[in-house]
């Protein structure tokens, strides 16, 4: 019989990762908290037509990587494979507008996408995300991406690159297109099957392509900082202002577009240092890599229109939780806080065993964080499981301390013991792991 395990691209999350996991949602979380950002979670299934109005037909996520069902009601349903569409919906179906301008909410949830796999890629994968609803100014782009410089920092990661660019609006950008798809049609020999398409529905889509052949010939394409209208341009300016005011440090990348349709003026992302050349080709023939951003995101305005909202900006972004801490782990220079148990409750006998598990809860209430295995029964066994945790003392429970209200504490590094009152354990246990 075949052994059930996970399907592809779907990964457990076991102890020692959980607790990186922790660690980045604990900082997630401080951050959000001081920033003035509300916690949402939306559901992990939204109907289909959120994604397919919301992301664009022609996109990679809806053309081939969202999972897509149908219930038994006929409800067309998906699993959802980005948190902003969701968070769009709940702020128009919520009635968010009537509340205090601008709602900023974020969240840390898992992704649902079918891509191929490969190393970093995960078709269930946690993103964390700041949205910033109801604001048009270009300060809340600049706060968006400040958030995201802070967390970086903080969790260590303080090599970074953001990579800042601006598609413009609907006034701008479709003359944009038709300069970009005139300068494609001359050089579409030289791009992949799907481009040759793509050139055609939404020519955008190309510049995000990373197929070798597709990304020699974005280094020549036309730039759409050269073809924005006023107001982009001084909208794009004064997020660079503020980035520079703030100290975040940015590249400008003229080709840099995202996967998504629903994106207007300021889109960014976040690459480790090392890779920041990695988006864009490489001169000279030298090798060309297709990695992940460790963050991205940008101005929404135009999904909020397509889902019904009117005249209401919008901002966010999102980071891959598996992606930083694998960024962690490179540095080798960041090592999540593990509490660790300071003491091991070890018993013996019936009597033994349900006075050890009020004595558990004494010492939980104490704040002392303590391990026992109270399915097991023999002393011997106990205190191989008490080494494993590497605790520095260990509490023993036999009938004949049951009985007179005492414990047996045995410091593990010596192997000293002394029987010490109940009542005065709590003292004695602080006082003892002061000096350890």
């Amino acid at each position: 019989m075949a052994k059930i395990q996970t399907p592809p691209g779907m990964h457990d999350i076991l102890p020692d990762e959980a607790v990186w996991f922790d660690y980045v949602h604990q900082v997630v979380a401080d951050i959000a908290e001081s920033y003035g950002f509300g916690r949402i979670e939306t559901p992990a299934l939204e109907h289909r037509e959120l994604f397919s109005r919301g992301l664009g037909m022609a996109t990679d996520i809806v053309e081939k990587e969202m999972y897509t069902l149908r219930t038994k009601g006929g409800d067309k349903l998906a699993l959802r494979p980005e948190g902003t569409a969701p968070i769009v919906r709940s702020y128009i179906q919520r009635g968010m507008k009537a509340w205090p301008q601008p709602v900023k909410l974020w969240y840390f949830s898992p992704m649902f996408r079918h891509e191929r796999q490969q190393a970093g890629r995960f078709r269930q994968f946690w993103q964390f995300g700041f949205e910033v609803l109801g604001e048009g100014d270009n300060a809340a782009d600049a706060e968006v991406i400040h958030v995201f410089s802070i967390i970086f920092k903080t969790l260590g990661l303080s090599k970074y690159s953001v990579l800042i660019n601006s598609l413009g609006c609907n006034l701008c950008r479709p003359y944009y297109k038709k300069v970009l798809s005139g300068f494609l049609r001359t050089r579409q020999n030289d791009l992949c099957l799907r481009c040759k398409d793509r050139m055609r529905a939404n020519p955008l889509r190309v510049l995000d392509c990373k197929e070798e052949r597709c990304m020699r010939v974005r280094v020549d394409a036309p730039e759409i900082l050269d073809h924005l209208c006023d107001a982009c341009r001084a909208h794009f300016r004064g997020v660079l202002e503020f980035l520079d005011e703030i100290g975040v440090p940015y590249l400008l990348k003229p080709h840099l577009v995202r996967g998504l349709d629903y994106y207007s003026r300021t889109v960014f992302e976040f690459w480790p240092e090392e890779d920041e050349a990695l988006p864009s080709v490489t001169q000279g023939g030298g090798a060309l890599r297709a990695q992940s951003a460790l963050a991205a995101g940008g101005r929404y305005d135009l999904l909020l229109k397509q889902l019904g909202a009117k005249d209401v900006g919008a901002v966010g972004g999102s980071g891959g939780v598996e992606r930083i801490i694998a960024a962690l782990k490179d540095t080798k220079k960041v090592e999540p806080r593990v509490a660790r148990a300071k003491v091991f409750i070890a018993q013996l006998g019936d009597k033994a065993k349900k006075q050890a598990l009020l004595l558990f809860e004494e010492l939980r209430k104490a704040g002392i964080l303590t391990r026992a295995s109270f399915g097991r029964d023999s002393i011997k066994s106990q205190l191989r499981v008490a080494e494993k945790f590497a605790v520095p003392i260990v509490l023993i429970l036999g009938q004949k301390e049951a009985l007179e209200n005492s414990v047996i504490l045995r410091t593990l590094v010596n192997g000293v013991q002394e029987t010490v009152p109940r009542d005065k354990l709590i003292s004695v246990l602080r006082e003892r792991l002061k000096r350890s």
